[in-house]
């Protein structure tokens, strides 16, 4: 296959760099937009997980800045990181298609790539709705529970990591049986 001559060490060393700089330059601004700020009043973050806005709302000074740097450096990072996924879908798809064309005995890796693709897919897609409602609660702030936003946050930080193992771990097969084990005893 062609996998070891486009994933080469060189490839994934740019990839890494790439990916840190990235996210560095884009997040390195967030603390320092946020240390300009005079803080006056409450101490008190209205969150359990310290997020940049929850402390820049502290702040008695105009936050304008720091929310419109946050909400375009947030949708960069997600709707690059969308666009990237989306287009390597589509090649793994090309690659596959082509790939069953050509040999019929194929089969079973075809399955299976389309198989670890779905996977990832549904946890993205559970990642990003859960963001995306939490961004329209934390817009529409007056008009939920205030624990809602805190209950999105957690929920967006917790399940898509405590998924992400289960997920793939399925597909083993001493996991698979250990999971069925475990069910049969349940029921």
């Amino acid at each position: 296959m062609k996998y070891p001559s486009i994933i080469t060490d060189q490839f994934v060393v740019k990839a890494v760099i790439f990916m840190v700089a990235r996210n560095v330059f884009i997040s390195l601004p967030i603390p320092i937009l946020s240390a300009r700020l005079y803080y006056c009043g409450r101490n008190v973050i209205e969150n359990c997980i310290c997020a940049n806005m929850s402390v820049s709302r502290l702040s008695c000074d105009d936050v304008t800045l720091n929310c419109l740097y946050q909400f375009a450096g947030g949708w960069t990072l997600l709707g690059s990181d969308l666009i990237l996924i989306f287009l390597s879908y589509i090649l793994i798809l090309q690659a596959v298609l082509k790939l069953k064309a050509e040999c019929q005995s194929a089969e079973g890796a075809v399955v299976k790539a389309l198989s670890t693709c779905g996977s990832h897919f549904i946890l993205i897609l559970f990642f990003s709705t859960i963001l995306l409602v939490f961004v329209l609660t934390h817009v529409a702030k007056r008009k939920v529970s205030p624990d809602v936003p805190i209950l999105l946050n957690v929920v967006h930080h917790v399940i898509p990591a405590a998924l992400n193992p289960i997920v793939y771990g399925v597909k083993t097969q001493e996991i698979k049986q250990g999971f069925q084990r475990l069910l049969k005893k349940g029921w």
